[in-house]
């Protein structure tokens, strides 16, 4: 059985406190401090999980093998779309769990059919981004003053009211 959705990652700004203490949250990616989280959702856009909170620097292949997400996948018999954030996570060819899009570079260009297949992938994963938007429709997430384990509690918290409202 596969289902849809799958895995991606939520990145809210944190307020910080400079110093050598504060330096772990900071992302180079985003250039800002903030937190990393990952999230599983349903193919309807349902957010069904979220993880820890960890610094903002996590990548998020790291993260999910910390939280095994492919284990837990597996022990499901589920599968799940993922960004290309996760490339290389799930190197099983004859029975992936986590399906990625082909990324391109400027000396390797995608052929039509690559393409086509990151197409369908989006598609796929558009249900996943919506229900991380109606998470981020919380005011609070903006402007987090808080520490990792207290911004997970707050998220989870949020995750259940989200799919409250998503679902009224």
């Amino acid at each position: 059985m596969r289902a849809g959705g799958g895995p991606d990652r939520r990145h809210p700004h944190r307020h910080h406190h400079t110093g050598k203490a504060d330096r772990r949250n900071y992302s180079g990616k985003h250039h800002r401090h903030g937190l990393h989280f990952l999230a599983l959702a349903d193919e309807r856009g349902r957010l069904i999980w979220i993880s820890a909170a960890r610094p903002g620097r996590t990548h998020d292949n790291t993260a999910a093998r910390h939280d095994r997400i492919l284990a837990h996948l597996r022990a499901a018999g589920l599968g799940a779309l993922a960004d290309l954030g996760f490339r290389g996570l799930d190197n099983d060819v004859r029975d992936p769990v986590i399906v990625t899009g082909f990324h391109a570079s400027r000396t390797h260009k995608l052929t039509p059919g690559q393409k086509t297949a990151n197409r369908v992938l989006a598609v796929g994963r558009a249900p996943v981004e919506h229900g991380f938007a109606h998470l981020k429709n919380w005011r609070i997430l903006t402007k987090l003053r808080t520490d990792p384990a207290h911004a997970t509690r707050l998220l989870r918290a949020l995750l259940v009211l989200t799919n409250f409202e998503v679902n009224r």
